[in-house]
């Protein structure tokens, strides 16, 4: 299978987003209900139809990225805050991107989505995005590592041997807060570069 941006542009096209909750997920959204400083740079790559970045924004973040893959979540973005600058909606694929200096980086269904092959990726071009003491949080699936997906499973003891020697663990715990169709299977984590 081959994950590319003509793969995603399907999908939305027919609308076969099964990932799609509609909202921003709970554990997310009280995770961002904590953040105090308004002015942090944050990236949601992998933003999807950008439900947090939405909920980021009416919450009083401005400097706020989304990135897909896909063109239409973009222009979904961009009708529902029209002040987001042209330059904070990137239509590209994340291992090309080249800003950094992120103070935190949300996590949702971007992992899950990727071919596993890229996950060492993943984790590298994470360390090249984020700040010194940035943080990358959101939430990982809980179930085992399927060849068949998106989404691709995965478990905490994979996460902490992926992401642990790069980054401080903070928090890697079962979500308490998921939604009814993902109870027990997803994983609430905070990382510290």
């Amino acid at each position: 299978m081959n994950l590319n941006k003509e793969y995603w542009e399907e999908r939305y096209a027919v609308n076969n987003l099964g990932w799609d909750i509609g909202a921003a997920s709970t554990p997310l959204k009280e995770y961002i209900d904590q953040l105090e400083d308004k002015n942090l740079k944050i990236l949601i790559p992998g933003a999807g139809n950008g439900y947090e970045a939405i909920y980021l924004h009416k919450s009083g973040f401005t400097n706020v990225y989304v990135l897909d893959l896909a063109r239409q979540p973009l222009e979904k973005i961009k009708a529902e805050i029209p002040e987001i600058g042209d330059n904070q909606l990137i239509n590209g694929d994340f291992f090309d991107l080249d800003l950094k200096d992120f103070d935190l980086i949300l996590e949702q269904t971007f992992f899950c989505a990727l071919n596993p092959k890229l996950r060492a990726n993943y984790v590298q071009k994470m360390l090249q995005l984020l700040k010194q003491g940035g943080k990358l949080a959101g939430l990982f699936f809980d179930f085992p590592l399927t060849p068949s997906g998106p989404p691709f499973g995965g478990s905490a003891e994979e996460y902490k041997a992926l992401f642990d020697p790069f980054l401080k663990i903070k928090v890697l715990e079962r979500a308490n807060n998921s939604i009814p169709p993902r109870k027990g299977k997803e994983l609430f984590f905070i990382f510290e570069k």
